[in-house]
């Protein structure tokens, strides 16, 4: 299985807040910036992550976006859930529908994938104090390996 651009980077900014403060409120420039994706598509993810919310988000001088809730409260199945679209086959207009297994079996899969991310936090995934340093650029990425 592999995850839209929009569900991947929706885990890169959650896991990216999660690595602040719990006080601390970042900007969507400062997100798209540090991951070098495009703004205006960082502003659609934030607004969705906002819709569903995982995330807080205010205007204004003061403003920004932070969790909203603690990390270890945001379950990274229900992340994927929200933000990723699930179906994998379209087998309304398929000839072979009547007698093919195709779609039981992906859908299996499917809840065998989502069954393994609903076991992990955004804590989990956000513990590594490694994550703290890239993000405040103390050490560079290519000095972890």
């Amino acid at each position: 299985m592999q995850l839209t651009t929009f569900t991947d980077y929706g885990l890169r900014a959650l896991i990216y807040m999660a690595s602040l403060p719990a006080d601390k409120m970042t900007t969507i420039t400062e997100v798209s910036e540090l991951y070098a994706i495009s703004r205006h598509h960082m502003v659609k993810i934030v607004h969705k992550l906002s819709q569903e919310a995982f995330i807080k988000s205010s205007r204004g001088k003061q403003g920004g976006i932070r969790l909203a809730r603690p990390a270890e409260f945001i379950n990274i199945g229900d992340v994927v859930r929200r933000l990723e679209p699930l179906q994998l086959v379209d087998c309304d207009h398929c000839l072979i529908t009547p007698s093919c297994h195709l779609k039981r079996v992906l859908s299996q899969a499917m809840k065998a994938f989502l069954a393994e991310l609903d076991k992990y936090t955004l804590a989990d995934i956000a513990a590594d104090r490694n994550l703290k340093r890239i993000f405040n650029a103390e050490i560079s990425v290519e000095n972890l390996y």
